[in-house]
């Protein structure tokens, strides 16, 4: 196959495009950080997501068979929205239709709601419904939480147990999640782009949390001694404001805490991914959490190769 993928040179896309060339397909991607490194060299062409210019989108797709895409954002912000993002998505599902690319596998999330108020889980719906709708082959992929070494959540978790004297949790705790490795969702990515069928699966992990659980692993891991407690939602987002303006990140919102405490990351499914978190952790305590991981930095910084955890 020739493959596009969005991202190759930033998280899950790197994965998806490694995966890709393992399996000897060509690769191309849409990018808007053509500066950063390239880790694929000449194996993989970079061309920009010009989402203004979507005859430009149109023409870097001709010829080719699918698209991956994982091109999101992950909260509103002066520099970005959900509603750009999902208007973007469209325009790019357009241009690859236009350019006679025949599936697209598109990477959503758990539980998305075309009802909700929620704007990330709302803006997944969608997305959804404008691909299953755009008479293109489709496989829809919805993860939950992703980790491996270039994660966000589980390494500032794990940064928090380390560097905080007590961590927050909002309220009981006592919601899941289902994180999956990103590795096993690009193999699942790159099987599914060699697929015919329009589906709709549910790309989980084989373990199940409850996030004070998930918390309690990490900190029995790294072998700290930090106190879990539970704090009011409100005073847990106040809490995570102050350390994200002394990291200048932008730590957790109102909408993600929400999200997490509606139950919105679990779903009663079977695994997708096979690799479990508590062995990885094991296997990354050493470095997992030394270094405290900027979703800004990621998106304003569009020269620097992301960095490993």
């Amino acid at each position: 196959m020739r493959a596009a993928v969005t991202g190759a040179f930033g998280y899950s896309g790197r994965y998806i495009a490694r995966r890709l060339l393992e399996a000897g397909h060509k690769v191309l991607t849409l990018t808007n950080s053509l500066k950063r490194p390239n880790p694929f060299g000449e194996a993989v062409t970079a061309f920009p997501l010009q989402f203004d210019q979507p005859a430009r989108l149109t023409e870097a797709l001709r010829g080719t068979d699918v698209l991956i895409n994982t091109y999101w954002v992950r909260f509103n912000h002066k520099l970005f929205t959900h509603g750009e993002a999902v208007a973007n998505t469209k325009v790019l599902f357009q241009a690859a239709k236009d350019a006679g690319v025949r599936r697209i596998v598109h990477v959503s999330i758990t539980n998305p709601d075309i009802d909700s108020d929620l704007p990330y889980f709302r803006g997944k719906a969608e997305l959804e419904a404008a691909l299953t709708s755009l008479g293109v082959s489709y496989c829809i992929l919805r993860p939950a939480v992703l980790f491996g070494k270039e994660d966000v959540l589980i390494n500032n978790i794990a940064w928090s147990l380390r560097h905080l004297p007590m961590f927050g949790l909002f309220g009981a705790g006592d919601y899941k999640l289902q994180p999956i490795y990103v590795d096993d969702l690009a193999s699942a990515a790159v099987e599914k782009a060699a697929d015919t069928r329009n589906e709709i699966l549910n790309a989980i992990g084989p373990e199940t949390f409850t996030y004070r659980g998930l918390v309690e692993t990490i900190r029995r891991s790294l072998g700290v001694r930090r106190p879990i407690i539970s704090v009011p939602p409100e005073v847990g987002y106040w809490g995570c404001k102050i350390v994200g303006l002394l990291v200048h990140d932008v730590t957790i919102t109102r909408h993600e805490i929400r999200g997490l405490m509606e139950g919105r990351l679990y779903v009663d499914a079977p695994p997708l991914g096979a690799t479990r978190l508590t062995e990885w952790i094991d296997r990354h305590k050493e470095t997992l959490g030394r270094r405290y991981t900027s979703e800004m930095a990621r998106r304003v910084d569009r020269f620097s190769e992301y960095p490993s955890n």
